[in-house]
């Protein structure tokens, strides 16, 4: 026959008495984990940092390496840069260069006894403005691109001012001769002689012109336009000067 125990399993003692568990047990255990998760993502989380710190102080070790050795090459560099500027500004300046005392010296060799001037305003480039000098012919001028002259004055009569504009032509790099106006004055010549009017009689024409050299090179001009230079009317050679020479 097969045994049989009669005694109930609360009371049993011994290998035949059941195992007993609960939740605290679980809840032991499941903090255990935690615990040790936590106490190595700390020390994972440690290495990381330490890590980083290191790569940290390399970093700033070659920074500062690289920035002595920057604060030794920055002479060299600034020497460059300041040759650099020299060498631009040398080429600007021959760039734009423009020969206005031949100009000048031609223009009073062309400039006949039966016309004369009373402004003349040279420019290097368009949008520079002459203290004192006249506006005339404005528009004109800020077509040109390079050099021009403005030249505002009076002749004896509509031949000599073609004449003098054919002569105007043959100065050497003279591209256009532009002329806004010229007119005789409608009073018929009751001019007051001053240089406002220089039409003191009812044969003189007074004209205004534009000189143009759009061949020559633009010039760079600062933003207070100092290229622009005042140029004097010149003086034409008198018949007795050029006998006694």
């Amino acid at each position: 026959m097969r045994p049989v125990n009669l005694i109930p399993p609360e009371d049993r003692r011994g290998e035949t008495a059941p195992l007993r568990t609960g939740a605290l047990v679980y809840l032991v255990v499941g903090a255990c984990v935690a615990v040790l998760v936590g106490v190595t993502a700390m020390v994972l989380m440690g290495n990381k940092i330490a890590d980083r710190k290191a790569d940290v102080a390399q970093l700033e070790s070659e920074d500062a390496a690289a920035t002595a050795k920057a604060q030794q090459l920055a002479p060299y560099v600034q020497f460059k840069v300041l040759a650099d500027q020299r060498v631009e500004t040398v080429k600007s300046l021959a760039d734009s260069r423009f020969d206005w005392e031949r100009v000048m010296r031609e223009l009073s060799l062309v400039l006949p006894d039966d016309v004369w001037l009373i402004d003349l305003t040279a420019t290097a480039a368009p949008g520079l403005t002459v203290e004192g000098a006249s506006g005339g012919a404005g528009s004109l001028r800020e077509e040109a691109p390079g050099p021009a002259l403005q030249l505002t004055g009076c002749a004896t009569g509509q031949e000599a001012l073609a004449g003098f504009v054919t002569d105007v032509k043959d100065i050497d790099g003279v591209t256009r001769v532009g002329m806004p106006s010229s007119e005789i004055a409608a009073d018929g010549g009751a001019g007051t002689g001053s240089n406002a009017d220089c039409r003191t009689r009812a044969f003189i024409t007074k004209f205004e012109m534009v000189v143009t050299f759009d061949a020559a090179p633009v010039p760079v001009t600062s933003a207070e336009g100092e290229v622009a230079a005042p140029v004097e009317e010149p003086a034409p050679e008198s018949e007795e000067s050029s006998e006694e020479g």
